[in-house]
């Protein structure tokens, strides 16, 4: 598989550098950040998914992660959030479509063509990483911010063993309660509810699905906390399933990346002690 090198500059003794691929997945030229640490590796691998309207570059510019990745051996994936191009669905809202594919595969129209993020992100991305960077595939972890929240939480209850762990900021935790989910997934899946539930933590954790351990962080400050949110809904529904949640609530934080910069040490911290 051909992967095409975008950019790539030297970052604290690393390569941060940016890539895309044409991808069976999706049927589109998709593009991916990698921060590679100094050494020959093979690495772990940190998957860091991004949230609405952000990129492959999102998080890989504002969270500030690669000087203690360099410190700690780890590699650092940012995929892109949605497929994107000509002939690619879109929505005029800022949260559907281009930018906001939920890390879900779509089944309807329009998006079902294109829509295949957690194809490729579970199935694809993995192979190309392993074959292209010094990674180490056998050790993988995932977090994410929001929408990457989201999905980080549920392709790691969807595929258990495939993460050695997994955390998240201010994530989308129950999205078939909360608007931005009610809109998507409906649109996305079609009408039954037993498939929203599929692409709900909350709710693939009451039906059974289980992780060792989470760690959450959420500012007090956030305005999408109340509506959009709603953290309580993943500490009821750990609590019952007995999964240990460390969930830290940060007065005077709000959605953006200063918060993801204030704690992002101790996300790396965590799961650099798991790989």
């Amino acid at each position: 598989m051909t992967v095409e090198t975008l950019s790539s500059a030297a970052c604290h003794g690393g390569c941060q550098s940016f890539h895309s691929h044409a991808s069976a997945s999706t049927g589109t030229v998709m593009k991916f950040g990698v921060f590679t640490p100094p050494g020959d590796g093979p690495f772990p691998v940190l998957w860091c998914l991004a949230g609405l309207t952000c990129n492959e570059e999102t998080f890989a510019i504002k969270a500030g992660a690669q000087r203690l990745a360099a410190e700690l051996g780890l590699m650092l994936v940012t995929p892109d959030t949605s497929p994107r191009g000509e002939g690619v669905a879109d929505d005029p809202a800022w949260d559907m479509g281009q930018g906001a594919g939920f890390y879900l595969d779509a089944t309807q129209a329009p998006w079902a063509p294109h829509f295949a993020m957690e194809s490729w992100i579970i199935g694809e991305l993995p192979g190309v990483i392993g074959a292209h960077f010094p990674a180490d595939m056998e050790r993988q972890s995932i977090m994410g911010h929001s929408m990457g929240g989201h999905g980080a939480l549920v392709l790691a209850l969807r595929h258990p063993g495939r993460f050695r762990s997994v955390s998240a900021f201010a994530p989308i935790v129950a999205p078939t309660a909360v608007p931005w989910g009610q809109k998507a997934l409906p649109a996305y899946l079609g009408d039954d509810p037993a498939a929203w539930a599929a692409h709900d933590a909350c709710a693939l954790i009451a039906g059974g699905a289980r992780v060792a351990e989470l760690l959450v962080d959420q500012g007090l400050a956030d305005n999408f906390l109340d509506a959009q949110l709603q953290p309580e809904r993943l500490a009821a529904a750990c609590a019952a399933a007995g999964i240990a949640l460390t969930l830290r609530r940060h007065d005077g934080y709000d959605h953006g990346y200063w918060f993801i910069q204030s704690f992002v040490g101790d996300h790396l911290r965590w799961h650099g002690a798991r790989l």
